[in-house]
């Protein structure tokens, strides 16, 4: 699909317009000396953790557990980010080490 530079620009210049849109829309919505609604407050607290959840049964649904290597790499991987997480508190290292320690299972021992 070819584009004239006109219509390339038009985009360009709309997609910065919904970007900032999505940047200025909470300062805009909900601004400093203003309560935030409980709604918002709940979602907030709510949703982060539903969402890892989320995520989680995503990352596992294909797993079988019939099948060799029976989700092993998967499941181990899953406890050390939750152990990762206990003990430190850091979501970046907890993400990053599961991630590594399941790369290491599945490119050095379940080969």
């Amino acid at each position: 699909m070819f584009l004239t530079p006109l219509q390339t620009l038009i985009m360009i210049l709309a997609v910065a317009l919904g970007c900032q849109l999505m940047r200025f829309l909470p300062f805009i919505l909900f601004p400093e000396g203003k309560e935030i609604p409980g709604t918002v407050l709940y979602l907030g607290r709510v949703l982060p953790p539903a969402m890892i959840g989320f995520l989680v049964i995503y990352c596992i649904k294909g797993v079988s557990l019939l099948n060799s290597p029976h989700g092993i790499p998967e499941f181990s991987s899953l406890a050390v980010v939750f152990l990762l997480q206990h003990l430190r508190g850091n979501v970046m290292l907890s993400i990053a080490g599961g991630t590594a320690f399941y790369m290491f299972l599945m490119q050095a021992v379940f080969v």
